[in-house]
């Protein structure tokens, strides 16, 4: 389903089982996982959200993708798709960044090449994302890519022994960016 994928500064690939040392050194980053909904500390513990990526593809029910400055090979991000539904043509979006490369514009980039992947060739209509409240840094880049703040659940999960909102964003085939 997936592809290599190129922006101006960045290559995109899809994960592969030998990328789990970068997810781990991401996801282990209490940074990167204050508003994410997973973190892992030990490399039998990332085996888990290996295995959610490996899922996805093989049931076809989403896409991750890992992606490195172009020409460089230390991995800096992650962003692709869950939740797809193909007889409703959405997709949920999510991304994560190393900490040293924040604040450099890398995420909207990333974002915008499998934007564009999702609507021209996975069909896509409808691209969701879901932020836990409190996340300024997500809601901007989403609001800088175009997407539509459709609503806050209050109180809608419990995350270490405490509720959280969670802020509610799409983005259509059919908006104008």
């Amino acid at each position: 389903m997936s592809q290599n994928l190129e922006t101006a500064r960045l290559q995109l690939r899809p994960v592969r089982p030998s990328d789990a040392d970068f997810i781990l050194k991401g996801l282990s980053d209490t940074r990167v996982t204050t508003y994410y909904a997973v973190h892992y500390d030990t490399p039998e513990a990332v085996q888990e959200q290996m295995q959610f990526y490996d899922n996805l593809q093989q049931t076809g029910t989403g896409i991750w993708w890992v992606f490195s400055l172009r020409g460089a090979t230390d991995l800096i991000g992650a962003c692709g798709y869950s939740s797809l539904e193909t007889e409703n043509r959405k997709a949920e979006i999510g991304f994560w960044l190393l900490p040293e490369h924040w604040g450099k514009g890398y995420i909207p980039e990333a974002a915008k090449a499998i934007l564009k992947y999702g609507f021209e060739s996975m069909n896509l209509h409808r691209i969701e994302a879901i932020v836990e409240g409190g996340n300024a840094q997500s809601e901007k880049v989403l609001q800088k890519l175009g997407f539509t703040r459709e609503g806050r659940l209050r109180d809608r999960e419990i995350k270490n022994g405490h509720f959280i909102d969670l802020v509610h964003y799409s983005l259509l085939e059919t908006d104008e960016v």
